[in-house]
């Protein structure tokens, strides 16, 4: 039997409104085993298919409030529900269950989880994205992408020390 196909997903946009606002990064991070590959895409390039086939053979799928935010807004902006594609585990409930509560960066220092991009947010990530697109910021695009792979790494980094809790079933 091949090995378990793990994805970790996270995405970036220009608010909180699924109506009124768009998904500018969805980076995705594959795990088989020890081999391990990452995707973002971007801008242009985001559709419900470069989606799919992103996740690709994933059998099970993790966030970070994803079933209240990213899985909502995907299927808002581009039809589709990868709820009814892919198993979904939502980290927060298990963080909840584990008595950690506030967002993925309170729940990062709680769990003592390392960051580079410690001045960069939510907020910050939605300038860094207009900066890029109405200035042509590269360095500012670069920002936000290293950004989004550090919250989609680290998306696994907790699943493992939750994990290593007792009491956090993953069955």
């Amino acid at each position: 039997m091949p090995p378990v196909v793990e994805a970790y997903l996270d995405i970036e946009t220009t608010g909180l409104s699924p109506w009124d606002n768009q998904i500018t990064v969805v980076g995705i991070q594959l795990c088989r085993g020890e081999e391990t590959r990452f995707v973002q895409l971007v801008g242009k390039d985001i559709s419900g298919q470069s989606i799919l086939n992103a996740l690709g053979d994933a059998s099970m799928m993790y966030t970070y409030n994803g079933s209240r935010f990213d899985l909502p807004f995907i299927n808002s902006q581009l039809g589709v529900n990868l709820e009814e594609c892919f198993t979904h585990r939502d980290l927060m409930f298990d963080c909840w269950r584990c008595n950690l509560y506030g967002g993925f960066k309170s729940v990062e220092r709680q769990m003592g989880i390392g960051r580079k991009l410690t001045e960069v947010d939510g907020r910050e990530a939605i300038r860094l994205w207009w900066k890029y697109v109405e200035g042509g910021d590269g360095k500012a695009l670069n920002t936000l992408l290293e950004y989004n792979r550090e919250d989609v790494e680290n998306l696994r980094v907790l699943k493992n020390k939750l994990a290593a809790i007792e009491g956090v079933s993953w069955d």
